[in-house]
């Protein structure tokens, strides 16, 4: 898959090595498909390779005035994936782990800026694959899998426990909790910063820049990443 084929996001490669990658589907605030999570995988690809690229900014477009709302499911969804592309989908995947691994393994930062609402696989997401999470003041959280009577997804049932203790992952778990971005900041739920929202997309890419060479040197930065995502491996 190119970038000139994706439907579900956007791939903009800048001159100073950043990427931005969004999502984009705002008539349903985000939410991503089987073919979403194909994109998102390919894009993950498609930025390892390329040298030039240096970090990777993931956010939502701005017409949804949300990140992501979580998983989209609907029985015709798999008319909107290209045919040579439907062997790649794996329905056993419910957890995805094929993009969870593309992005614990992938080699170059990855900075998220929610800027909206971020349900579900919407803030599961970032949590797995971001090296740095900021957050619009306006936004908020919620794990509502068990609304759904859903497992949660992208290795969040290891990653959680690991980041905010049994207990209350448990609890944001079972009850399905929503939290402000303050809620969530404070719970060190792995946010690194909460923004007004005007200042978040600027602050990140400021973030962004500090990583690029000669900011900031990319090979020890790779090596940093490697050496701390190898005691966790998915």
């Amino acid at each position: 898959m190119d970038i000139k084929d994706f439907k579900d996001i956007l791939f903009e490669k800048e001159a100073n090595g950043i990427v931005t990658i969004t999502l984009n589907r705002p008539e349903r605030k985000n939410a991503l498909s089987a073919l979403s999570l194909l994109e998102l995988w390919y894009a993950i690809d498609i930025a390892e390779k390329d040298k030039e690229i240096k970090v990777i900014i993931l956010t939502g477009c701005e017409e949804a005035n949300a990140f992501c709302s979580g998983g989209y499911f609907s029985k015709d969804m798999f008319k909107e994936i290209p045919s040579e592309y439907i062997k790649e989908i794996n329905l056993r995947d419910m957890a995805s782990k094929k993009l969870c691994l593309k992005f614990w393994n992938f080699s170059k930062p990855v900075i998220t800026a929610i800027n909206g609402l971020a349900v579900g696989g919407g803030f599961t997401l970032p949590l797995v694959c971001s090296d740095l999470v900021y957050i619009s003041e306006d936004a908020w959280i919620a794990f509502f899998f068990i609304k759904r009577a859903v497992m949660p997804d992208f290795a969040t049932t290891f990653l959680l426990p690991l980041i905010i203790g049994f207990q209350r992952a448990k609890e944001l778990f079972y009850f399905g909790e929503k939290l402000t971005a303050r809620q969530a900041y404070d719970l060190n739920i792995g946010i690194n910063k909460v923004l007004p929202k005007k200042e978040l997309i600027p602050y990140v890419r400021k973030q962004a820049l500090r990583l690029i060479p000669s900011m900031g040197p990319s090979l020890s930065i790779k090596l940093m990443k490697k050496t701390m995502h190898a005691y966790f491996k998915i």
